[in-house]
């Protein structure tokens, strides 16, 4: 029998507390182009929201500005109890996963897990529980030695996804990772992060373009309008966790979901007013 989700989880979930609010957000890039028009959205602590929206809708810009990578024009991003996003936010506070693993071909799945707490100023000696215990929650303990050359495309993913982790942050941010890998993959990848999200209990932002995989794990869904990207519409999915593919996926509730998440995308993909 599936374990229930833990009840901390489904009162965050039920009753989010702010983790980050974007406030009337828009990002012009120098050569003109709009990319982000008055975005507003308030990120719960233990949420996981999938952004969808047409490729160009801002989707990544909005990671690069909660990241820190990138200004906003105007607006304002602020980090749990109202401080300034990237004034007050300690770098372990947050994490990021990009579609590919970007890692360093000349060095240790071990080394390439433990490069941030490295830069954070930890001795390897120190670092070595914390590094082993997030390559054990991707199933890679037997690769510690291994270098990228020898990895899957699906296990670099989980490397890079390990390197995230071993920060334990607080807010992960992650760009389509699964979208480069076979259809097994990514499911399997999939069930993994929830598994991990559900027991380490961090805040996820998920970009992706598939409105079944965004049903599958998201708690909440924002859907973009087109450029200048701009939230289009939101939903809620109130469905249990754990969700196990053999029954979730094949059932009546999350045919519902995928096809109203469908009819406001196509929607917005085609500049028609959505309404909320």
């Amino acid at each position: 029998m599936a374990a229930a989700i833990p009840a901390a989880l489904a009162a965050a979930l039920s009753d989010p507390r702010p983790l980050v609010k974007i406030e009337r957000v828009s990002k012009r890039f120098p050569d003109g182009t709009l990319a982000l028009q008055d975005l507003s959205l308030e990120i719960g602590e233990h949420d996981f929201i999938s952004l969808l929206g047409p490729s160009g809708c801002g989707k990544s810009t909005a990671l690069r500005l909660l990241a820190g990578l990138s200004p906003a024009t105007s607006g304002k991003l602020t980090w749990a109890a109202h401080r300034t996003l990237g004034a007050s936010r300690t770098d372990r506070e947050l994490a990021c996963v990009f579609r590919q693993p970007t890692l360093m071909p000349w060095s240790t799945v071990f080394d390439n897990v433990f490069l941030p707490l490295r830069l954070s100023g930890m001795t390897r000696r120190q670092a070595d529980e914390t590094v082993r215990d997030a390559l054990a929650m991707v199933g890679l303990s037997q690769f510690t030695d291994t270098y990228p050359r020898g990895l899957s495309e699906g296990m670099k993913m989980r490397v890079s996804i390990a390197r995230a982790l071993v920060t334990q942050p607080r807010l992960m941010l992650m760009d389509e990772p699964f979208a480069a890998l076979d259809e097994t993959t990514r499911n399997r990848l999939n069930n993994d992060l929830l598994a991990i999200w559900r027991e380490h209990r961090f805040t996820v932002i998920f970009v992706t373009h598939s409105v079944p995989e965004a049903v599958y794990l998201s708690s909440r869904i924002v859907v973009m309008a087109p450029r200048p990207g701009r939230v289009a519409r939101e939903f809620r999915i109130g469905e249990p966790y754990p969700r196990h593919a053999g029954d979730f996926q094949v059932s009546s509730r999350y045919n519902e979901h995928v096809r109203a998440v469908q009819q406001v995308l196509r929607a917005a993909t085609q500049g028609v007013p959505v309404e909320h």
